[in-house]
Parts: structure tokens; sequence; C-alpha cells
């Protein structure tokens, strides 16, 4: 199977993000870049739309944008579901599998069988298309029932080069690092946690290294770690934290505490404990986020599944619907200080729409409806393309609050609010997505709160589910959360209270 002799999969919905032609879809597994071509492989059930029988799923790009889906990569079989995992180049060919002229393509992915997960070998030697089982797995097995998602990278001090494997015993919130000299035999090196978020078990981690704010003298470690339930926004979420690694042993910068046994139980933990720690995404739908092997440390760039544990099985609520779910947009990483002296992580949308439209607001009191094609402020009835972004900049003059009213005539109204007095912002949308009880209302903090500065990308995905990804002060806040799709969405910018100076609003319809 070659990327040449397939169609680009789903070119007119959803346009903005990857969704698979058919059947189940969850975590991104295996990114990499190799050749010229982003490869993106997922967790997948090849024969239906429940989770179930679970193989790596397979699709390629060369912009991040249009995808083309091949057959399923690596296949369950009567011995174990093939869980999440990672792919590396091994140009080295330290594993033996290819050739030091024809590196082969690695992957580490966690055999899933009752009672028992270990970490088990595939290899490639025809660039990620055909996969060969290792006769000899797993390569690492500790005897326990919840050691998965192992995240492979290759670490080179100058001194010393090899193999690390990022790996968790997810009940025990614990991140478990090995080293190898050739993907196939493994050494422990060390553990982190628990700490911070433990309200949920710990799941596919992530590790990798960014300058701050370009200074290539300033190097720092990030780990990500998703959390099922215990999000910031309830359900999944995935929190990071920045910090040093050393070839064995990662310690962060400042030191979350270590709870309670108890708390590993009980898993309660309120929002101001929660808010207390770093997170990727303050929404409800963006979980198990990884990055891809093989791009240069500049364009560190992750992709997560767009959902939530707690209503992934419903969504969409249509049984006849061909597939489930979809990834996020990719996501350039950064790490800069903030005005406090913190360093936190910044995330961009890596691909570009435009031209944008324009419509230059200048004083606003009151509510003026904006839409794409109308070169100006629209009538109260201009509606959205189905795929678009929308930038909105503004400063506050004496108004309380700013607000975008996302209307659906036929799915519920979603609202993206700004207060002056609480430097937050709060996105509400309807009960109809998901079913009560996760996400309905979400908030995140901001540093500016005086400033509006919002980058929004909203897609359909299907004829009932949208999304919406808020990018907010240069990306150092995310919020992702599924809305209710519509046949006609309308759009409207609010000054609440008072007077907005130096309002603007830019859209840019998603091209199918």
């Amino acid at each position: 199977m070659t990327p040449t002799n397939l169609s680009p999969v789903r070119t007119t919905r959803p346009r903005a993000h990857f969704a698979p032609r058919n059947n189940w879809m969850n975590d991104p597994n295996g990114l990499v870049f190799h050749d010229g071509l982003y490869h993106l492989y997922f967790q997948c059930n090849p024969h239906g739309v429940s989770h179930a029988d679970v193989s790596w799923g397979h699709a390629t790009s060369t912009d991040l944008a249009r995808w083309t889906e091949h057959d399923p990569a690596i296949l369950w079989d009567d011995t174990a579901q093939i869980y999440s995992g990672s792919v590396v180049v091994d140009h080295g060919n330290t594993s033996g599998f290819g050739t030091a002229e024809e590196p082969p393509l690695v992957a580490l992915y966690t055999a899933a069988a009752d009672g028992h997960q270990a970490q088990a070998l595939a290899y490639s030697t025809d660039g990620g298309y055909v996969w060969t089982k290792y006769r000899s797995n797993p390569v690492l097995d500790r005897g326990t029932s919840d050691f998965r998602d192992p995240k492979v990278f290759r670490y080179d001090d100058g001194a010393d080069a090899y193999w690390v494997m990022v790996a968790v015993e997810a009940e025990d919130r614990q991140v478990l690092f090995h080293r190898s000299d050739d993907l196939t035999t493994w050494t422990y090196l060390s553990s982190y946690g628990p700490a911070g978020p433990v309200g949920g078990v710990w799941e596919c981690p992530d590790m990798f290294r960014l300058v701050v704010d370009g200074d290539e003298d300033d190097v720092r470690w990030v780990l990500l770690i998703s959390l099922n339930p215990g999000g910031i926004a309830g359900g999944s979420g995935t929190h990071y934290v920045v910090g040093e690694f050393d070839g064995t042993t990662f310690r962060a910068t400042s030191p979350l505490p270590t709870p309670a046994p108890e708390l590993l139980v009980d898993r309660s933990q309120s929002r101001e404990e929660l808010e207390a720690y770093d997170w990727i995404d303050f929404g409800p739908d963006c979980y198990a986020g990884v990055t891809f092997d093989g791009l240069a440390g500049n364009e560190r760039t992750l992709i997560a599944w767009m959902d939530n544990w707690q209503y992934a099985g419903s969504i969409p609520h249509d049984e006849s619907s061909e597939y489930r779910s979809a990834m996020t947009l990719p996501r350039r990483l950064s790490l800069t200080r903030d005005r406090s002296g913190l360093v936190r992580l910044r995330q961009a949308p890596a691909i570009e729409v435009g031209p944008d439209e324009i419509t230059e607001l200048g004083s606003l009191t009151g509510r003026v409806a904006v839409a794409a094609g109308s070169g100006d402020a629209g009538p109260a009835d201009a509606a959205l393309a189905d795929a678009v972004r929308i930038r909105v900049t503004a400063t506050f003059d004496d108004a309380d609050s700013v607000e975008l009213r996302i209307g659906a005539v036929d799915g519920g109204e979603v609202v993206i609010r700004q207060s002056r007095a609480s430097g937050r912002i709060d996105v509400v949308r309807p009960d109809v997505v998901p079913p009560a009880g996760v996400g309905a209302s979400m908030s995140m903090p901001v540093a500016r709160a005086g400033e509006i500065d919002w980058e929004i990308w909203i897609d359909a995905l299907n004829d009932r589910v949208s999304s919406l990804e808020l990018f907010a002060e240069d990306g150092d806040r995310v919020l992702t959360a599924l809305i209710p799709a519509s046949s006609h969405r309308t759009c409207a910018l609010a000054a609440v209270g008072g007077t907005l100076r130096e309002a603007r609003v830019a859209l840019a319809e998603v091209p199918r």
C-alpha cells in the first residue's frame, strides 16, 4: 500500500480534522514524520463503531490538513489487542530489522489481554505500511495488568545515546522510564509520581525537549500525562509538567504534591486543586495527545483525540453513523515565560487558512452579527460556513464582559464569554452534546483580563456534531469542546454592560 493509490479521506466533512472513513477511533498512536510524510496511526476497531477488537489504523499527510487513509497497520489477534504506543525511525538500525541505508520503522505498543498488559514490538521495512510483529514479544513485561502506552524517543547527551521508553502503571499513577540500546531489551531507569492530578488512571505519556522563548541556552523537558477521569472539565483530560531530565530521572521544576493514598481510591479533587496544575486543554474533548517523532525541535507537533471517555460511545448519537470521533487540529508546541516568570506551554494550529474577511468594529456597544461572506457586520441571520476560523481582538473600555454567541437554529447556542472582573473565559454548550453532566460549562483563567485575543476554529464533523477549538492569548490557554452541528449557524459579538475599544473580527472559511 502506498500513499499514491488512495484518494484523500473526507475532503468535505470534516474539513480541518482527521476522521476515519468508518468505524471506531480513539487515541492517536505512533505519530512519526518520515520521508516527507506525516504518519498518523490510531486506535481503531476495524469491524464496527464500538470500542472492541482494538487495532492500529493508519493515515498519511503531506501537510497535516489533507489525509489519506490506508489499510489498518497492526491488527489485534487471539492473544492480544493492540493498545496505544509509538513509532520511531531506527536510523542507526540498532534493532537489526532493516539496514543502515534503509532504516526500519519500529513500533512499540501495548499488547493488552485480560488481566495482563505488556509492551510489544512490530517493525516495517516499507515506510510504515506493512508491519511484522516481533517473534519474541513482549519486549518488556512487568507482569501487571495496567502497564501501558509506551512513548519511545532517542536520548543523546553528546556522550551517550540510547532509546528511552516512557510508559505508565495506570492505576498506580506512575510514569516509568526504561532504556534500551536496540529497542528489544529494556532496563529500568526511574519513575515519576504519583503527583498532582490523580483523580483517574494515568495514560498516554509523552516527553520531549523545548527551548524557552527561542533561547537555545534555556532548554526544558515537558512531560505529558493524560488521566481519565479527573480532567479539569470533567471526564478525560491531559496535564503537563515542565522539568529536567538527565537521561535517567525526570524532576519537575516546581514539584507537585504527593497525594494521600486514599485519594487514589476515592478520586476526589476540587476545581481549586485542579487549577493549580498545568493543562494542555481546559475543555473536555482533548485527550491522549502525543507528538510526532522525526520533526525538528522547533516543529514539535501534537495531535489528540477530540472526545471524552464519559460519552464517546454515544457521540454521534445516531447509531447508523459510519464512524466515531475525530482528532484535534495539529498543534505546534513551544514554551514561553509568563508575566510571573513561570514557564508555560503554548499551542498554535499547525495548518493555515485564509484569506481573512475582516470586520473593523472600532468602538462597540451592544451586539452585532458577523459572518463569512458579508465583508462587514452582517444581518442578524447571516450564517457561518460549516468550517471556519474566527479571530476576535478587542480591549475593554467600561464593558463588564464580551460575548461571542454562536447560534444554531436547529441545535442550541454556544456562548464564549470573557469577564474583565473575573479574569476568566467561560464557554457554555447545550446539554444535547454531550449527555448532561460533563463539560456543559467550561472555564479557564487568562493573564490579560482587559484584552480579548481569541482564535476559534469550528468544523462540522458530521450531521449532528461539530467541534470548537479556542486558542486564547497566543495559545497560552486552549479549550476544546464538541458542540451541536447546525445547517444554519449565526455568529454575533456583544459588549455587555458598556463599551469595547478596537474591536475586530476576522473570519476565514476552511476550504473544501
